[in-house]
């Protein structure tokens, strides 16, 4: 049998003077682990190269066959190298799987060579598990790709399938170029054309002069803003009319535009009716919740009709030109907090707070608010929904100090810390303030005594929290 490895030319002046123990080491690191086996394939001593663990049991192997150190189904290989190695002193390369103590195996790619007249052989193997791992990896990957492909190949079907079935003319078009990159076979019918034909074609065409400067100004609109409504065209040829509407998308690094022509004679998906402001205004007016437009300072400018129920007025007119603090929240608090979390956040979820109506009935409220600054009339729109009825049975101001601090929670990483514990304190302490004048029937006095102050301090933390008027004065008459 030939040879698989070609040798040295000038072998005998290389090599003519190595001893026993030199041949046994170049031996030991010409691969990962060397093997000295009598003629009869038995294992007489283990050389290994690398610090590798795995291989740590194989001085165990030492007396045993080569053969009883492998997996059954490459112990044919093992007698194949043995036969190569006794018939002409050097086998071809084989990978075998050694079996290791924990169970797994272990890839070796092995070449025996014969070292005397005795029959004596060694194999000389490296090991082949990064190698074994990497074809892992690479079958994984193809077939990872294949089930991709597949998946792909389904979607285009469907999507061929669903493209050409549409009733509506739909075309593809490159939104640098504005050429044509696909059409559905409805799209050739609108145009008087084959599908095929349309492809490359600069678009818009086939219209009216107005109909292609409406067309063009879809598609700018379409580039920009993602989106462009319908808009009605006439046909050059027949003068059929239709609705056209267009969407941008992107695909592969290039911006696609997608044109869809629909018949006129069928109805808009939104009807006007449903787009007019007057309809919008409407709406909000049956709204169940309050909804309140306010000017930047927090004067109403108008409100819905939920909302006038919640502060307890007849009619707009009455609550036109004052303050929002008056209905909701604590006054002189809370509309600097909902601006404040607007110039940072540009809307305000869901804040719980009270709302107070004018005959002294209160209620619990989630106030959601957005605004927009710019403008000719600058305005904040609010949201006023009623939770009295959802609220667990837990103590109101309870209730009220935890909602205050979870919002302020919520500006953790937008404010610095000292100025949250700053705010924190001064809510806590403006909570009991008033926890204290409600127990003391108002009576400032005898409040100072309940909080352990005295009573010109609790006066200037009440100009502080803004809970008397300027300049308000001493304790009512006690009866």
């Amino acid at each position: 049998m030939a040879s698989s490895v070609t040798p040295f030319d000038a072998s005998d002046a290389a090599f003519g003077e190595i001893d026993a123990k030199t041949a046994a080491s170049l031996l030991a690191v010409a691969g990962d682990i060397a093997l000295v086996m009598d003629s009869a394939g038995v294992i007489r001593d283990v050389a290994l190269a690398g610090a590798d663990t795995q291989f740590d049991a194989a001085s165990e192997w030492i007396g045993r066959p080569w053969t009883d150190t492998v997996t059954p189904d490459t112990r044919a290989k093992i007698d194949t190298l043995l036969k190569e190695a006794q018939l002409s002193g050097i086998s071809k390369r084989r990978q075998v799987n050694h079996l290791l103590v924990d169970g797994a195996d272990a890839p070796v790619s092995y070449t025996a060579l014969r070292l005397g007249r005795d029959g004596s052989l060694v194999a000389v193997g490296r090991d082949m598990r990064h190698v074994s791992a990497l074809q892992q990896r690479l079958v994984e990957a193809q077939q990872a790709m294949e089930r991709d492909y597949w998946r792909l190949r389904h979607v285009e079907t469907r999507y061929r399938l669903l493209f050409q079935i549409a009733s509506d003319a739909i075309l593809v078009i490159d939104a640098s170029t504005l050429k044509v990159l696909d059409a559905n076979t409805a799209a050739g019918q609108v145009f008087g054309d084959s599908p095929d034909r349309l492809i490359g074609r600069a678009f818009p065409f086939g219209t009216d002069t107005a109909g292609a400067r409406m067309l063009e100004e879809l598609t700018v609109t379409a580039r920009s803003a993602g989106r462009a409504g319908d808009v009605l065209i006439s046909m050059a040829t027949g003068g059929r009319s239709y609705h056209a509407s267009a969407s941008c998308f992107r695909q592969e690094s290039a911006t696609l535009l997608l044109v869809r022509l629909s018949t006129a004679d069928v109805a808009p998906t939104v009807s006007a009716a449903a787009n007019s402001p007057l309809r919008v205004i409407d709406l909000i007016e049956r709204s169940p919740d309050g909804f309140v437009v306010t000017d930047l300072d927090g004067y109403v400018l108008t409100a819905n009709r939920a909302f006038l129920d919640i502060a307890g007025l007849a009619s707009e007119e009455q609550v036109r030109g004052t303050l929002f603090a008056t209905y909701i929240g604590r006054p002189g608090a809370d509309f600097p907090v909902f601006t404040s979390m607007l110039k940072k956040n540009g809307v305000v979820r869901l804040m719980a707070t009270s709302a107070r109506g004018t005959h002294g009935n209160q209620s619990e409220v989630e106030v959601s608010a957005v605004w927009a600054p710019e403008g000719e009339e600058p305005c904040v729109g609010f949201t006023v929904r009623d939770i009295g009825r959802r609220l667990a049975a837990t103590p109101q101001g309870a209730r009220d100090l935890t909602r205050a601090v979870e919002e302020l929670t919520t500006l953790v990483g937008r404010v610095s810390l000292r100025d949250l514990v700053r705010d924190t304190v001064d809510l806590v302490e403006r909570h009991f303030i008033e926890a204290a004048l409600e127990l003391t029937n108002d009576n400032r006095t005898s409040a100072a005594e309940v909080l352990g102050v005295s009573r010109q301090s609790l006066y200037v933390k009440l100009r502080r929290h803004r809970l008397v008027a300027p300049g308000g004065g001493e304790d009512p008459p006690v009866s």
